[in-house]
């Protein structure tokens, strides 16, 4: 099959585009956004003052020097760790960046139901139902899909075998969501009979780009977005 015949794949930006600025930042999102990223993965932790900001782990040392757990932190406090044009920006705020971007959407991935309910109150604050989805573990979507009968929800799964039907029939994902080393033409082949296209992650290498589109994926996730915009484009 030749680039102009095969279905159009995704490119989803890891965190933003964190080669070239801090992940979970803004510059981040909008570095991925000016890559090309058709949409862009974000982790939300919750502050002591239950304020959704963009965290991937539990504390801020890894990313921001600071020991301390987020959810022992208030909004106010986490402002205080600004770094130059670096911060620990809200949920809101990135929302609100990926809007203006009118086009892309902005994947929130949730590993635990707990920030389940923060999260869906500030998107449905902003107006922006359609302008997010949702990723992660059974437990944390059926907690989205309580809230949210419509949201687009990727379902995590990071075992070889399809997902019960009857967890499909309560959760109602559009997407089966495995690290790349699950797929094959037989996984995405399997999950077309259920009914589910397949988003993976998180592949940074052009060759790993290339043989993932080739088994007929519907969205990539990668750390490297103006990479994986250019395999999917067909430019070297």
């Amino acid at each position: 099959m030749n680039a102009a015949d095969r279905p159009r794949v995704l490119a989803v930006a890891h965190r933003g585009d964190p080669y070239r600025y801090r992940e979970n930042t803004l510059p981040s999102v909008e570095s991925a956004l000016a890559a090309g990223a058709d949409a862009v993965e974000v982790d939300v932790q919750l502050t002591r003052d239950k304020v959704p900001v963009l965290l991937h782990d539990r504390t801020l040392e890894r990313l921001w020097g600071d020991a301390r757990s987020v959810d022992r932190v208030t909004e106010e406090q986490l402002a205080e760790l600004r770094q130059g044009e670096l911060a620990v920006p809200t949920l809101a705020e990135a929302i609100k960046t990926v809007a203006s971007a009118n086009g892309p959407r902005l994947l929130i991935d949730l590993d635990e139901p707990g920030p389940v309910a923060a999260t869906w109150s500030v998107v449905t604050g902003l107006g922006a139902e359609a302008t997010v989805a949702f990723c992660g573990p059974a437990t944390a979507m059926l907690a989205v899909r309580a809230l949210a009968p419509d949201a687009e929800i990727a379902l995590t799964w990071k075992q070889p075998r399809m997902p019960a039907r009857p967890l499909l029939a309560d959760l109602r994902p559009r997407y089966l969501n495995p690290p790349f080393g699950l797929v094959t033409p037989e996984f995405t082949a399997a999950s077309a009979d259920l009914g589910l296209a397949v988003s993976t992650w998180t592949a940074d290498l052009r060759r790993t780009m290339r043989r993932l589109r080739d088994t007929g994926v519907a969205s990539i996730t990668s750390n490297r977005v103006a990479l994986l915009r250019s395999v999917l484009d067909g430019r070297r």
